[in-house]
């Protein structure tokens, strides 16, 4: 059996091409919007794509068989259960699908999705957004928290029946937000995850619901549009990107490194890096469904990495790409943290810890304000009451994607963006703990 595993590092999604070598066909399982990993690595294992299974309709990244439909006319298999407008070969509990002599069947396992289904060919299983590597998959992006977490427990009582030796290949690794406490590694089996997944020791469905509702990652706003997109007529191949002059009075994405937006950046830029970590995820958080936006890169090559990732969640309206710096009339300067000291104690000055609640409340300094920066967009300028900010996070990284965002909104905000929150404990600044009552 030819068997070949794609993960997106940036979102932390997984994809696989599974088929007959023998006999030249083979099929995607949930196929990311960028279908050319795909077609490349088909046409080097000698195989040809014959059909696209679903494991369910995705939430956090635009599939690509709308793409593959549309292109190379490639059939496409979902559960019935997801109401897909597109056309489609719906699927059942104990559907087979024949890709040359490899049997796949499927395995309705509702829960992330009441569509949900997991893929088993010969002794791979391939679990979407069920059973993760040391986790599984949060219960609450499609039907009530509780509803789904039922759902989910009895599904992954079924997955246990299969034997240990049975592989695990996941819809996602650590990073994606479509669940919480996953591995980074890309496999697993299923004898281990029945050892070692402490979710799948607990014994009753009330002692999983309440554990596996009991912590959510944040929801991107635009996981509704993702799902309309993926659900709806199938989503056809991206224009080019065009450079441009001007911005055109849109929405300008500065998606070069921090200290390059710091020295010189369009005025009103937000600043997300595309060279950081969860980029996709991060310009979700900050950018509106629908935004017209336009780039502005380092390079070409940077603007077209940055336009692949935001059209994979979902942000298809891209007006094109400004290079270089004739329109960065603006600057920003850093703070450093050894300034920090003499700025927090001024009342004209607001330190704004931006990152998200369970990390400020292990240690944060004191008189800081919270506000998550995936929330600051929405918040504009009431979020400084007034007053100068100085943005700080864990290292950096989203002290100046909340900088930009305040400064875009007529904000005096500066970041910290060298060391954080790690770095001022490092010198001996002082951080207190929240503690709640009983804890």
């Amino acid at each position: 059996m030819l068997f070949r595993q794609f993960v997106d590092e940036d979102l932390g999604c997984a994809s696989y091409l599974v088929g007959d070598a023998g006999r030249g066909e083979a099929a995607l399982v949930d196929p990311a919007y960028a279908i050319e990993q795909y077609l490349e690595a088909a046409e080097r294992e000698g195989v040809r794509v014959v059909r696209v299974l679903e494991t369910h309709t995705h939430a956090d990244h635009v599939s690509g068989h709308g793409r593959l439909a549309l292109e190379h006319d490639v059939p496409v298999s979902v559960h019935e259960a997801a109401e897909a407008e597109y056309p489609h070969d719906p699927l059942a509990d104990g559907s087979e699908i024949a890709i040359g002599s490899v049997r796949i069947r499927c395995l309705h396992t509702p829960g992330h999705r009441p569509e949900h289904c997991c893929f088993l060919a010969d002794s791979v299983l391939l679990t979407g957004d069920s059973l993760f590597v040391g986790s599984v998959a949060r219960p609450d992006l499609a039907v009530e928290a509780r509803e789904g977490a039922e759902g989910l427990f009895h599904s992954m009582q079924r997955l246990l029946e299969l034997p240990d030796d049975v592989r695990v290949f996941p819809g996602h690794v650590a990073g994606s937000l479509c669940g919480t406490g996953m591995s980074a590694d890309p496999s697993s089996t299923i004898g281990a995850e029945r050892r070692g997944n402490a979710l799948l020791a607990l014994a009753t469905v009330q002692e999983f619901v309440d554990e596996s509702t009991g912590s959510a990652t944040p929801r991107p706003p635009n996981m509704g549009r993702i799902v309309d997109l993926n659900r709806g007529p199938f989503v056809g191949a991206p224009p080019a990107l065009e450079p441009l002059a001007d911005a055109g009075g849109v929405t300008v994405l500065d998606v070069r490194p921090a200290v390059d937006h710091a020295a010189g950046h369009v005025p009103g830029a937000l600043n997300v890096p595309v060279s950081g970590g969860s980029f996709g995820t991060k310009a979700g958080f900050v950018l509106e469904p629908g935004e017209r936006v336009v780039l502005h890169a380092s390079s070409p090559e940077e603007a077209e990495l940055a336009a692949r990732r935001l059209r994979a969640v979902g942000f298809l309206e891209l007006d094109g790409y400004l290079v270089g710096t004739a329109a960065a009339t603006e600057t920003t300067e850093p703070v450093e943290v050894d300034e920090l000291d003499a700025l927090r104690g001024r009342a004209d000055v607001q330190i704004l810890d931006v990152r998200e609640l369970d990390e400020r409340d292990g240690a944060f300094i004191p008189g800081s304000r919270h506000i998550p920066f995936r929330l600051l967009r929405h918040a504009g300028a009431a979020a400084a009451d007034g007053k100068r900010v100085v943005t700080i996070c864990e290292s950096g990284a989203r002290a100046a994607i909340a900088a930009s965002v305040l400064a875009a909104a007529g904000v005096d905000a500066r970041p910290v963006l060298t060391g954080g929150i790690t770095e001022w404990q490092r010198r001996g600044g002082h951080t207190v703990e929240f503690r709640r009552c009983g804890s």
